[in-house]
């Protein structure tokens, strides 16, 4: 395995990524414009896409898939060609909560059916500590007959993409590095800082990496979880809790969060990863857990928000034209995975509304497909008693009060109602016009 890095950039070997989403397609076009680069994924669908030089998860971008060198394929033999492999398929939750390794165990074995002898294996999908060397290990050797530490090596390097960031990119994230042995370690180091202009943080064992990334995303998922429970709290007090936040971050060590709707593939789901291996070794999770529930629970307060603003409104809950503007997890991402308005949408139709949605980044037959709601677009919003402005992707923002106007039905503006989940609009603007409108 020693100077395998030099193999690489001769291009004596190749380096394969194995899922190509959103983690695994940016490292596979970035590591093209240096190595021979294969991009695996076992979807044939997927492969077609790349191969037509498509990029659905907007993440590159179209231009940088149609001129990038990764050789997409389907084949898993083909990973015979390659000695560096990099695993980045999703580690999601189960309906119980607990995590699902159905995929990255998958990977491990096709992986280990076509393992040659002097390669390195790297996962970069998020797990708890231990899955790397207890569970991934056992079935790289059992699949490939060969002996890690001997005939092969194994690293791991958490995924930091931010989907939809066109700032914090691949390049400019420091990286997280682990090795089994400090040759690995120095191996894999100096793969990565091939594609990382940030450069990489080095840790004393894999355990550190994979704990790394699980604390990360449940850190921030407490912190939202804080400012969740107080949006709740200044709700009944009648304080409006953006005004409170403004106020809070004038202070130098304020940090910066703000409510909201907690999903998506990292922070709504690392936490579970956690409590998870902490209730295995006899520790009942407190304050992760805690926040975890708060979250969990923030699409039923705003759908409560929204059924008690329809009767002030002096509607008809089962009878009201109700339009949620936005359904992926995040603002300008096409990601759908763990969207949180799912859930608002399932509380809305619990009381009898059935909400138009609209979702410009969403895809629309994934989303028929896993949801069984067909999106429209904003044009298609007439007659509107309700608008919910869930997600704040740009071109919600763009929506002036002209716009707003049209979408609504013709009665007086004090029964017209807006719900705004990310405290983008400009409530002294749509309170003076008479809106009936509530924030987070």
């Amino acid at each position: 395995m020693k100077n395998l890095y030099n193999k690489i950039l001769s291009k004596e070997t190749k380096l394969a990524i194995i899922g190509l989403g959103y983690v695994g397609m940016p490292l596979a076009v970035a590591f093209s414009k240096k190595v021979d680069t294969i991009g695996f994924d076992v979807s044939e669908e997927k492969i077609r896409t790349y191969q037509q030089g498509k990029d659905p998860t907007k993440e590159v971008g179209d231009a940088a898939i149609q001129n990038c060198t990764v050789d997409f394929t389907c084949d898993s033999t083909r990973l015979k060609e390659a000695n560096f492999l990099i695993v980045a398929v999703p580690t999601p939750i189960a309906s119980d909560k607990w995590p699902d390794l159905a995929c990255v165990t998958s990977a491990s074995r096709l992986i280990g059916q076509n393992l040659t002898k002097g390669s390195i294996v790297v996962y970069e999908s998020t797990v708890y500590p231990g899955v790397t060397e207890d569970i991934c290990i056992p079935i790289l050797e059992k699949e490939s007959g060969l002996k890690c530490g001997v005939d092969f090596k194994v690293g791991y390097s958490p995924e930091r993409i931010n989907p939809g960031d066109k700032v914090h990119r691949l390049e400019n994230i420091v990286k997280i590095v682990s090795g089994m042995d400090a040759e690995s370690l120095e191996e894999i180091a100096k793969v990565y800082e091939l594609v990382v202009e940030a450069g990489v943080h080095r840790t004393d064992s894999i355990k550190v990496a994979e704990a790394a990334k699980v604390v990360e995303n449940s850190q921030r998922d407490v912190n939202i979880a804080f400012m969740n429970e107080l949006a709740m709290v200044f709700d009944r007090m009648g304080i409006n809790t953006l005004d409170v936040v403004s106020a809070m971050n004038t202070k130098w060590n304020a940090l910066g969060f703000y409510p909201g709707l907690v999903g998506g593939h990292c922070i709504g789901v690392d936490p579970h990863y956690f409590i998870y291996e902490a209730e295995k070794l006899g520790y009942h999770s407190q304050l992760i857990l805690s926040g975890r529930r708060i979250n969990e629970k923030m699409s039923s307060f705003v759908g409560e928000a929204t059924i008690k603003q329809l009767i002030l409104a002096n509607k008809t809950v089962k009878q009201a034209k109700v339009a949620i503007l936005g359904l992926t997890f995040k603002e300008n991402c096409p990601d759908i995975r763990n969207s949180k308005v799912v859930d608002l949408i399932e509380y809305l139709r619990s009381y009898g509304v059935s909400p138009m949605v609209v979702d410009p980044n969403a895809p629309a037959e994934e989303v028929k497909n896993e949801f069984g709601t067909d999106l429209v677009t904003l044009d298609d919003l007439q007659d509107m008693d309700c608008i919910i402005f869930a997600v704040a992707h740009d071109e919600f923002k763009k929506i002036d009060m002209a716009k707003l106007e049209s979408m609504f039905g013709n009665y007086r503006n004090n029964e017209k109602v807006i719900i705004d989940v990310r405290s983008n609009l400009n409530k002294a603007e749509l309170e003076r016009q008479g809106y009936r409108y509530w924030q987070l």
